[in-house]
């Protein structure tokens, strides 16, 4: 097989050119960016040019985004620092790392649509109990978009703060800060097809950051120890800038190509399909698990994903899938996220392949018309 075609953005997506020219050119540079002398003071320099490079991306100051080693590392910061004496509440639809990071929280429930209950979280933030609410912008399986901002309202009005994990949603919709009405907002390089192992917590003014996760020299104002990844922020901010440019309503299009493809196969789409990021698709296919899909199809060179991919190359029940009441569907359920760079022959070989792979998992599923 000559060719494999990626449709698994959601879990990285393919390096951009512009951001592998920035890695190269900052790896030019020697020195430490809290040095005072002119090597230490022109690497930083490509720091700061990288942090408002991103805070303007995102709606934030420069001085309100702290820099870390990724997504996790991120929402993992914001619980850490900004949740002693709150009570903890999340979403049943957050990601892993929001969910090992704050193991004892309230669980908001979520509509068989994938969107968070509002009447729900209005009820439990009603006790008057002081609380932090982890909410995530778009999710990482069904590509189901959050209504935030409604959410920061009633957070709001119960004295609330809010965390918006928004890992999936930066680069895939307008993400921004001022307008969400969050505390603290997690965005991560290698989902804007930056490098891995470089992401960011972007702060409001008025946050009061109790300590940091990861102690150190007092880089990033105190909030994040350990000398930064500059080439890595370099990569991290012309991924950023470079995503504001992509054709959303164009990779809208090739998904809802794949979906039809997949529909016409006996398919089922898990979640809500108007509020959806343009390149995510959750389709199941009943009777088959998820897992023998993935490989089927990664047989077929086609590369997709079972709920999130990131547990350790496991294939799990999604517990998104679970929280959305969808039964059986929940085991039988494959992840499709196109890349930045996705193009119709992508589309064409999953059809194909799918096509195939229906066909063998269930030979006596009757073809709906395309």
């Amino acid at each position: 097989m000559n060719q494999t075609h990626y449709l698994d953005a959601n879990a990285t997506q393919p390096l951009r050119p512009v951001a592998r020219d920035a890695v190269l050119a900052a790896l030019e540079s020697v020195g430490n960016p809290s040095s005072v002398h002119r090597q230490g003071r022109g690497v930083r320099r490509i720091m700061e040019d990288a942090r408002e490079t991103i805070a303007q991306c995102f709606g934030a100051a420069p001085q309100d985004l702290v820099f870390t080693s990724g997504g996790t590392e991120a929402n993992a910061t914001a619980i850490h620092a900004m949740s002693p004496g709150r009570r903890l509440m999340l979403s049943a639809i957050e990601h892993d790392a929001v969910r090992s990071a704050a193991a004892d929280a309230h669980i908001v429930p979520v509509h068989p649509d994938g969107i968070v209950d509002l009447a729900a979280l209005d009820r439990q933030l009603s006790d008057g109990v002081a609380s932090m609410l982890c909410l995530m912008l778009a999710n990482n399986e069904t590509g189901v978009i959050q209504p935030v901002a409604q959410a920061a309202a009633i957070c709001r009005r119960h004295g609330a703060w809010l965390h918006v994990d928004a890992v999936q949603a930066a680069g895939r919709m307008p993400v921004q800060c001022g307008a969400l009405g969050a505390q603290s907002l997690a965005i991560s390089s290698h989902k804007l097809g930056g490098p891995a192992g470089v992401g960011a917590l972007l702060l409001a003014p008025d946050v009061a950051f109790t300590a940091p996760l990861i102690g150190g020299g007092g880089q990033e104002r105190g909030r994040r120890g350990g000398t930064p990844a500059v080439a890595l922020i370099a990569g991290f901010a012309a991924a950023a800038e470079a995503s504001s440019g992509d054709d959303l309503a164009h990779l809208g299009r090739l998904r809802d190509a794949a979906e039809a493809a997949a529909l016409a196969r006996g398919a089922v789409v898990c979640g809500n399909r108007d509020r959806r990021l343009a390149n995510t698709t959750c389709i199941a296919l009943p009777g088959a698990a998820a897992g023998v899909q993935v490989i089927a199809l990664d047989l077929e060179g086609v590369a997709v994903s079972a709920g999130a991919a990131c547990s350790s190359g496991k294939v799990q029940t999604s517990h998104v899938l679970r929280a959305m009441d969808l039964g059986s569907l929940a085991g039988e359920a494959i992840r499709v996220s196109l890349p930045w760079n996705a193009a119709q022959s992508d589309i064409d070989a999953f059809a194909a392949a799918y096509r195939r792979v229906a066909a063998r998992l269930r030979p006596t599923l009757a073809p709906h018309a395309a």
